[in-house]
């Protein structure tokens, strides 16, 4: 568990390929290791230094994948090793896949009533031997304890919560205990882009590492606005670095 695992600004990150992260989150379900999975890009890395419960809920998760090329340059001008972005959609789809092979429920918690539908529908299209144990609308906080139920009873394996940052990483958190998945992961848009309802970045923007950009100036995430906050973590990665030399100078 501990390759490759470094600090930044407060957090733990795990800075893994993604078959080694599918690889450890397939040896813990089979285990019945719980695990508690997030990403984070730099809006939300800059919004966790000012807010105490989703820093919490970061920092209390098991595996904390680097999704935003934002923080994989931050993290290699600090001279940490980062081999790849782990998009989270991306990590969805691979999991959705070894969910088929494995024979592991899901569950979908998010979106509208009709993209949570139509996600499921169109994830069964593509993967027949997909058990989908249930899916939920993400409008449901005035009967959270009905919803954790429902989640407890279906017998999913893995829980996929599609709702906007802080409040996915706060409520899984905040119910981890008892919604008796073996893995839990927040997912943010990734619904409305299988859906079909708001499309990726382009492949050329993603191949260099546009992605990111491109994904802080939409409002999947609602950590903040845009490319400033992007801007803002890696001036603090530069100021980091000329604090880190300025002290070798003295010593």
């Amino acid at each position: 568990m501990n390759k490759n695992k470094f600090s930044m600004f407060g957090m733990a990150l795990d800075g893994w390929s993604m078959d080694e992260t599918v690889g450890l989150i397939r040896d813990r379900i089979r285990q019945g290791v719980f695990t508690q999975h997030v990403v984070v890009n730099a809006a939300k890395m800059v919004h966790a230094q000012k807010d105490a419960v989703l820093m919490e809920s970061i920092t209390s998760c098991d595996i904390v994948n680097i999704d935003g090329m934002g923080v994989v340059w931050g993290a290699r001008l600090l001279g940490f090793e980062v081999p790849e972005r782990v998009a989270g959609v991306d990590l969805f789809y691979r999991l959705i896949e070894l969910s088929e092979v494995e024979i592991f429920p899901v569950f979908l918690l998010g979106a509208d009533e009709e993209v949570v539908r139509k996600c499921s529908q169109t994830l069964l299209a593509k993967h027949p031997a997909l058990k989908i144990a249930g899916y939920h609308h993400g409008y449901f906080w005035d009967n959270e304890n009905e919803v954790v139920e429902e989640i407890r009873d279906s017998g999913a394996k893995l829980l996929f919560v599609a709702i906007t940052s802080p409040k996915k990483e706060c409520f899984i958190n905040r119910w981890k205990s008892q919604l008796g998945v073996s893995f839990v992961m927040g997912v943010g848009g990734t619904f409305d882009v299988v859906a079909g309802k708001v499309n990726r970045a382009p492949v050329g923007c993603k191949g260099r590492g546009l992605n990111g950009f491109i994904g802080l100036s939409r409002s999947h995430e609602g950590c903040g606005s845009g490319t400033s906050l992007q801007t803002r973590f890696l001036s603090s990665c530069l100021f980091e670095v000329y604090s880190q030399k300025n002290i070798e100078k003295m010593a």
